[in-house]
């Protein structure tokens, strides 16, 4: 009998799998990357969630694609009163003042972005944007510094980038971590929990028995960390 998590590569597609006290399978697409989730009965073997993933692959691609499309077209207007959310916390954006230099503050309940006068929506998100870019860039340092002689392993570079469908990814050969800007809106854990994450992708490229065993080791509430992150489904289908 399984108990606990895993994690499964099935068709190039990442998945998670839960195991619980249920009688169904169920198989969860979460905003705002398209993560793959599974809830599996307790006694569920790995083959039996590997066929209903390639079954429902069809339907877990409308998902992603849906979820990309309702992403750009829920883009925010980058006008005052808007909410808007940094390292886990709430905030009501105020874009009302104006500056020769574009620059973002937070102050109290607000979330200044501020720009020259006449700049545009798309001017201001990417004010916006850039500046979630430098405070993921800004936080790394620190968790290098806690988490690389924890772990063993060294990164020789961090890049900051919007990903589609991926947190962050980490390239072996270059020693090279990638991180979505997107984690800045998230509480600080969830980019502690990739940070370990991918640090130990340094010792173990797949996420096989011996990466989770490494995962427990060094980050033992990880999977809480992840279901944060990763928050509700955009949509969960029952497999019998």
């Amino acid at each position: 009998m399984s108990s606990g998590s895993a994690y499964l590569t099935v068709a190039g597609l990442g998945v998670d799998v839960v195991y619980k006290d249920i009688k169904n399978m169920h198989i969860s697409v979460y905003p705002p990357v398209g993560r793959v989730r599974v809830a599996a009965p307790e006694s569920t073997g790995e083959d039996t969630i590997r066929l209903a993933i390639v079954q429902r692959l069809p339907w877990i691609k409308r998902q992603r694609e849906g979820l990309q499309r309702a992403e750009r077209q829920s883009t925010r207007e980058m006008e005052s009163g808007e909410t808007h959310y940094v390292w886990g916390q709430r905030y009501r954006l105020d874009v009302s003042r104006t500056s020769g230099n574009h620059h973002v503050e937070v102050k109290g309940q607000t979330l200044w972005v501020v720009t020259p006068e006449g700049s545009d929506a798309d001017e201001k998100r990417a004010t916006l944007d850039r500046w979630y870019r430098r405070e993921v860039k800004a936080a790394v340092p620190t968790l290098l510094d806690k988490w690389q002689p924890v772990v063993g392993a060294e990164v020789e570079k961090i890049v900051v980038r919007r990903m589609k469908t991926k947190w962050g990814t980490c390239v072996a050969g270059s020693r090279t971590i990638w991180l979505n800007p997107e984690l800045a809106k998230k509480n600080p854990r969830c980019l502690e929990y990739i940070v370990v994450h991918e640090l130990i992708h340094l010792h173990e490229r797949t996420h096989n028995e011996r990466f989770i065993a490494l995962m427990d080791e060094f980050l033992p509430d990880w999977r809480a960390r992840r279901d944060e992150l990763n928050g509700a489904p955009l949509a969960e289908e029952d497999w019998e």
